[in-house]
């Protein structure tokens, strides 16, 4: 069984309402539950039955909605800083000419059209980093890659406090980056 996490600390994060943040975590809670209860359906299920292939399709969308909150949370910080010097910081240069660029593809990546995430990633393979789209929970994935900034761009993530001005929030979320988390996921 997996175990909720608690995201409690980053209350009071400047740009998040208390309200916004405490519904969000009642939403990430919901993702473990399902995950938790379709662990325990498959496990006497079979997959060669129709409810078990449904179960494990939906199996995916519980799962990576759960990681990709707990991503999230935990690359939100309350301690405003920008991104030190470092490593990260040395390989976004290093894959956009500047960090400037790299956080401009971010922001724009973020401020399309739809829902989902946006996700800077690292290819174990190349070691590139890429900012990428996942619409949905399920689907968008680059295989092999490792998140390493995760920013929700569903409208739940922002709406009570921003309405529909996804670029105010994304002004927040920017300002509220755990650099020093980021730069952990690092390979």
């Amino acid at each position: 069984m997996y175990e909720k996490q608690d995201f409690s600390g980053i209350l009071g994060t400047q740009g998040f309402s208390n309200e916004l943040l405490s519904d969000h975590f009642t939403l990430y809670e919901g993702y473990v539950k399902n995950v938790n209860g379709l662990l325990e359906k498959l496990s006497t299920t079979g997959a060669n039955t129709p409810e078990g292939a449904e179960l494990r399709r939906r199996f995916g969308w519980e799962w990576n909605g759960m990681r990709l909150h707990e991503l999230y949370f935990g690359n939100i910080t309350k301690t405003t800083s920008d991104l030190p010097e470092g490593l990260l910081k040395e390989r976004l240069i290093a894959e956009y000419g500047s960090f400037e660029t790299w956080e401009q593809d971010f922001r724009a990546t973020g401020a399309m059209r739809g829902i989902g995430w946006v996700v800077l990633s690292e290819d174990k393979q190349s070691g590139g980093l890429l900012n990428t789209w996942i619409n949905e929970h399920d689907g968008g994935h680059l295989a092999g890659a490792t998140p390493l900034l995760v920013m929700d761009v569903f409208e739940h993530a922002y709406i009570r406090d921003y309405g529909i001005k996804r670029a105010d929030y994304i002004d927040a979320f920017m300002k509220s980056i755990d650099w020093e988390t980021v730069e952990t996921r690092l390979s």
